[in-house]
């Protein structure tokens, strides 16, 4: 099965990452812009392209954005728990992983993807049930930092949490309940669990977290979206680890 990667960054990071393409679909005309260096990378190594018309391109994309560019490439490889742990040690540096709990939007998994790469996690770890996989929307809305960020697909997340506290991880649950994320420490060998969009973290793996870190509130909200969390913890890991606070 392909996966279709839509949108000019997404398209130049599957190139740029050496990830197998098919085919690339362009629109018909004369090209500009931030696309026509694509179409050149895109012929130096060596992949097929094809100008189609704006119809044909908005049909494959099924109602998404795909800025006159979309590419066929061979489906998603998810990897092993055990190959982010790696990734972390061949790198000389304590496990970063980002786990989420029951994740079903698109766009929020993405946007995780795409800070955790920012922030250098090196993983992340999504369950096989009752979560979105690493689909177009995904990939897309992560601006490529799907290709270099892995993900694992694992049955049960409290079973790989209780693997990973063996190997020596501290697993945090971000949760409103917890200790100020200030007052937590965010260093070392850690895995940050992210709950659903709207249930939260699920009982049986709050209960497999080592401690629970919240983000203060200020305001007469007292919640935010699945994938604005994340960030803010990640970055507050990032804060800590690099400058040992």
């Amino acid at each position: 099965m392909e996966d279709k990667i839509l949108g000019r960054n997404p398209v130049t990071e599957a190139i740029r990452s050496g990830r197998a393409i098919d085919k690339i679909l362009v629109k018909k005309g004369r090209h500009e812009g931030s696309i026509v260096p694509i179409i050149k990378k895109a012929k130096d190594a060596g992949i097929v392209i094809q100008e189609v018309d704006k119809a044909k391109l908005d049909a494959v994309a099924e109602g998404e954005n795909h800025q006159g560019i979309i590419a066929y490439a061979s489906a998603h490889e998810y990897v092993s728990v055990r190959d982010i742990l790696e990734k972390a040690r061949d790198k000389g540096e304590p496990p970063f992983v980002i786990i989420c709990d029951r994740i079903t939007d698109p766009h929020n998994l993405g946007a995780i993807l795409r800070t955790a790469n920012c922030v250098g996690a090196h993983g992340v770890i999504i369950p096989k049930r009752g979560s979105v996989g690493v689909n177009s929307t995904v990939v897309k809305t992560s601006a490529g930092a799907v290709e270099y960020t892995p993900v694992a697909k694992v049955t049960n997340i409290a079973t790989t949490i209780d693997e990973l506290k063996k190997d020596g991880m501290w697993i945090a649950a971000a949760d409103m309940d917890g200790e100020e994320m200030y007052r937590t420490d965010l260093t070392g060998s850690l895995g940050i669990v992210i709950g659903s969009e709207g249930g939260g973290i699920s009982r049986l793996v709050k209960e497999k977290c080592d401690f629970t870190a919240s983000i203060p509130m200020a305001g007469e909200i007292n919640s935010l979206n699945a994938s604005v969390a994340a960030a803010i913890l990640m970055y507050e890991a990032l804060r800590q680890r690099k400058y040992k606070l």
